[in-house]
């Protein structure tokens, strides 16, 4: 008797797999929802304090505490997220949320409130505040300071008065989001507390010794910045000014000295309030002005200290004019008056001479332009200001580390080519002491990499790698005499191809260190000679820098840097040690499997790394930098070893389109017997054989599962594909073919089972695939493009870009425009050849797609229907591209092996394959 199928509980049983005396389970879609991951991972700067979320795919996160001294967990927190340690490492406080079936079951979401529990880390006692807005912890540990989550300052539904009307009137009441609470301090070592009441901002300082309050009430009256003496509680009131409010406070990472945003709710129009910057030194306050003093703070402008202190950074705008008030019917007179009616129209203007289209200029003004910054620095000695972006270029790629130059760019001049060519800028080395700008390179579609002086320049142009000497504007090729690969040879799209990038510079600028294919190469500045730190050309191994500390600015001459190593051709993945004063590189962490270093302590010898494949989850390991013995932390999954996973995957072998040699990775099911011939399901996008190694994501969406398939019978396979300018659709179709005629040819595939889903890119694939080939007995294909004249002058909504670049310069290479190449884009479009289509497919979009249009999947549908072709259409309400919503990912996920049960397996469809279902809203 065969297990009926529903909706809620597919026929996944299948016979269990006999793996030695034990049979294992085969994985249900109920089995994924406990597998666990690790969110917002934390490595205390001493090295002994590992902390995480650990994040069940549906369920509630429990929070970790390890001791990496004893390699031990030493607390759980239920329900602990966010987790967060402090400078000394004596706390971990945790942000206890609530349980999920009160997310799922209360209708009032803001009556949920989350809880903070501090973790002591030496004997893992526990200690829980309820109704926890926000909190700081101070950096020794000794000193909490929370917010309430109650409304403070509420007032009482009673009577009103005309007086009381009066005052309310004239009240200087905080912006609509702009929300104060009772701050509580609490001294964590004797339990004393104090509480301030109305805290719209606080901050401890770095000495533990004081704390910095914003106090804000509903009619602004009594509004105060206050300080706070720690010891006793005491407070001195630094500003007492009706609506004054400090946004922003930002204490110094090692002297007593605060600044913050200073402004005044009496102006109501946030975009145009002012703020000062304030600085609270030697018990005194002044005030930071901007060098140009048209210019002032806004209400979002940040405040960032670099680590030692010596600069701070923050952000500024020109004054914007006075807000033009709309005309408003107000009299008889004026609801006939055409100006005034006029005022209240709905219209958006598209001209021809605008720089962008009317959607990315909305999006654009939404997301960046209206409340537009520019960076700025004060140098704490010099007492100097100096602005850094400006209007003509209001990029800097802050990094707060770096003493001499940032990196800035413009984008404004190609507005208009971004459109249909891609992105382009102008970059340009800014001098943090003085804010001249250096021209770089111009209408440049890449990141250039600048030098800790900010005397040169690196750049990948004219297929090498070129070298500008900024002070006399002198360019050299680096690379013209070496024989090695520094394009990127994978690139094949129809735009300018990209170099391999860059590790980075020798902090006094002498040397770039830069990418090959395969290598590192050290460039010197001054001679231009070139030495190559590594060899992995003659054993197909790509090197890579493993940069732990994003702020890094720069190598020392006598460094020992942690390297990637990755076999092109087996894709096994080693780390090494590189030693740049004899160029000796040391291996520490190999074997068949993927590792990844993840972590190092700040202030300690103490690493984090993952060790994975695809049947063992990447656990934590620790280790110090000799990697002699690293010790695993974490078990986060036990539960593998209770299911027949899979077997262990294979490289495949195969030819492309035109005849380049090209890989996929094979993944037999559980208990595969060679010479069976099982059903396939292929799942590709461009190039996937680099997942050799890769533990699968425990989730459901728009992916398949790929263990679900692997425990039930199924094998899974993920080809690389390649693709030829013009002609994207063939190339991939022929490619595919390729692919998978290799596994029939090996006696693996049923070539009557063998399924193909893709999403977004691979989602259009697969829709054209089966206009070519009836290789395929079932595709599912997600928010693909069928009709690439339509969506060619479509816009992607997320950004607000019409997508004509994408066809001309981007992933849908095409490579010319609509008019230039029609032929082009009709035969690169599957909706023009629905009528060959003989393969059942179901098609998947959110009807919010916010990158494809997803009328592409409608017209897909309609036009396969009117050919009389099998196909079905899943319309996701209120989805954008990827599904977000949790039920949705389940429904589609039980829908697609359904769909793939049904016509691989043989199993019997399932009802809405059957009869679809209805519309009906109750």
């Amino acid at each position: 008797m065969k297990t009926k199928l529903t909706l809620l509980s597919t026929a996944l049983i299948a016979s269990l797999t006999s793996t030695g005396i034990h049979a294992k389970e085969s994985l249900q879609f109920k089995d994924v929802f406990s597998f666990k991951s690790a969110k917002s991972t934390q490595l205390s700067d001493n090295g002994q304090v590992l902390t995480f979320s650990a994040t069940p795919y549906r369920g509630n996160a429990t929070g970790q505490v390890y001791s990496l001294q004893s390699n031990t967990l030493i607390a759980e927190v239920e329900r602990g997220t966010k987790p967060h340690i402090n400078k000394a490492a004596n706390w971990v406080a945790f942000t206890q949320v609530p349980t999920l079936l009160e997310k799922e079951t209360t209708k009032k979401k803001d009556t949920l409130k989350n809880n903070l529990v501090l973790v002591n880390t030496q004997s893992g006692a526990q200690q829980s505040f309820a109704d926890v807005k926000d909190y700081t912890l101070s950096d020794d540990g000794m000193w909490l300071a929370y917010r309430l989550n109650k409304k403070d300052d509420d007032a009482k539904v009673e009577d009103k008065t005309d007086s009381t009307k009066n005052e309310e009137d004239n009240a200087i009441t905080p912006d609509k989001k702009d929300k104060s609470y009772a701050l509580v301090i609490v001294n964590l070592s004797d339990k004393r507390s104090h509480t301030i009441e109305n805290v719209f901002s606080y901050a401890i300082n770095s000495a533990n010794s004081q704390l910095l309050v914003s106090q804000s009430y509903s009619d602004g009256n009594n509004n105060q910045i206050a300080l706070i003496e720690l010891s006793d509680f005491n407070s001195s009131v630094l500003i007492d000014e009706p609506g004054v409010i400090a946004n922003k406070i930002a204490w110094h990472p090692t002297d007593n000295i605060a600044v913050f945003t200073l402004g005044n709710y009496v102006n109501d129009d946030t975009r145009r309030r002012s703020y000062t910057l304030q600085l609270y030194k030697n018990e005194k306050l002044a005030t930071i002005d901007s060098p140009n003093k048209a210019w002032t703070l806004g209400k979002t402008a940040s405040l960032k200290w670099s680590e030692n202190g010596e600069r701070l950074y923050f952000e500024n705008h020109p004054k914007l004019a006075a807000k033009v008030k709309a005309k408003e019917y107000t009299d008889e007179a004026s609801l006939y008056d055409f100006e005034t009616i006029r005022e209240h129209k709905g219209l958006d203007v598209w001209h021809n001479n605008d720089a962008q289209i009317k959607p990315r200029e909305e999006q654009q003004w939404n997301e960046v332009n209206k409340n537009r910054h520019y960076s700025a620095v004060y140098h704490v000695n010099s007492q100097k200001v100096v602005q850094l972006s400006t209007t003509n270029m209001p990029e800097v790629a802050l990094n707060p580390q770096r003493d001499v130059s940032l990196l800035g760019s413009s984008n404004i001049p190609y507005l208009e080519k971004i459109m249909y060519g891609g992105f382009f800028a102008d970059y340009f080395a800014v001098n943090i002491n003085t804010g001249k700008q250096t021209p770089i390179i111009s209408n440049y579609p890449f990141r250039p990499s600048l030098a800790p002086n900010g005397e040169f320049a690196a750049y990948f142009n004219d297929s090498q790698i070129q070298l500008k000497d900024l002070k006399n504007n002198k360019v050299t090729p680096l690379t013209k005499a070496i024989q090695a690969t520094f394009a990127d040879d994978k690139h094949d799209y129809p735009s300018t191809q990209p170099g391999y990038g860059f590790a980075g510079w020798m902090t006094d600028s002498s040397q770039i260190l830069a990418y090959s294919k395969y290598d590192i190469w050290a460039f010197d500045v001054k001679t231009q000679q070139a030495k190559r730190l590594t060899n992995g050309k003659q054993s197909n191994t790509q090197y890579r820098v493993i940069k732990l500390d994003k702020t890094q600015v720069g190598f020392k001459k006598g460094d020992t840097l942690l390297v990637s190593a990755i076999n092109l051709q087996t894709k096994q993945s080693e780390v090494a040690k590189l030693d740049l004063t004899t160029n000796t590189l040391t291996k520490v962490l190999s074997g068949n499997k993927r590792f990844d270093i993840v972590k190092k302590a700040k202030k300690a010898d103490k690493y984090l790394f993952t060790s994975q494949t695809y049947s063992q989850f990447p656990d934590y390991y620790q280790t110090d930098f000799s990697f002699s013995a690293p010790k695993q932390v974490t078990t986060l999954n036990p539960q593998i070893s209770n299911f027949a996973w899979g077997e262990k995957p294979e490289l495949i072998s195969y030819k492309g389109f035109d005849g380049e040699d090209l890989q996929g990775v094979l993944i037999k099911p559980a208990g595969y017997k060679k010479g069976d011939k099982v059903p396939v399901v292929v799942y590709f996008y461009r190039y996937m054989s680099q997942r050799m190694y890769d533990f699968p994501k425990m989730e459901l969406n728009h992916r398949p599962n790929f263990p679900m398939f692997t425990s039930n019978g199924y094998a899974v396979f993920l080809p690389d594909i390649r693709f030829e300018i013009g002609h994207p659709g063939k190339s991939s179709t022929q490619t595919m073919i390729n692919a998978t005629q290799k596994l029939i040819d090996l006696g693996i595939a049923d070539k009557n089972k063998i399924g193909l889903q893709g999403h977004s890119w691979a989602g259009y694939q697969s829709a054209f695939m089966i206009t070519q080939t009836d290789m395929f007995k079932a595709v599912v294909s997600g928010a693909p493009v069928s009709n690439m004249t339509s969506a060619y002058s479509g816009i992607r909504l997320k950004s607000g870009l019409a997508r004509q670049f994408q066809y001309e310069t981007g992933q849908s290479r095409i490579g010319k425009n609509l008019f230039e190449a029609p032929k082009l884009y009709i035969e690169n479009s599957p909706v023009f050849f629905a009528d060959k289509v003989n393969t059942p497919i179901l098609i998947m979009s959110g009807d919010k797609d916010d990158a494809v249009p997803w009328h592409e999947s409608v017209q897909y549908y309609l036009a396969l229907r009117r050919a009389g072709k099998n196909a079905t259409f899943l319309q996701y309400e209120g989805e954008p591209h990827h599904l977000k919503k949790f039920p949705n990912q389940v429904d589609f996920s039980v829908r697609m092996m359904q769909y793939f049960d049904h016509y691989l397996k043989g199993k019997p469809a399932a009802k809405w394959m059957v009869e679809g279902e209805a519309f009906i809203k109750e």
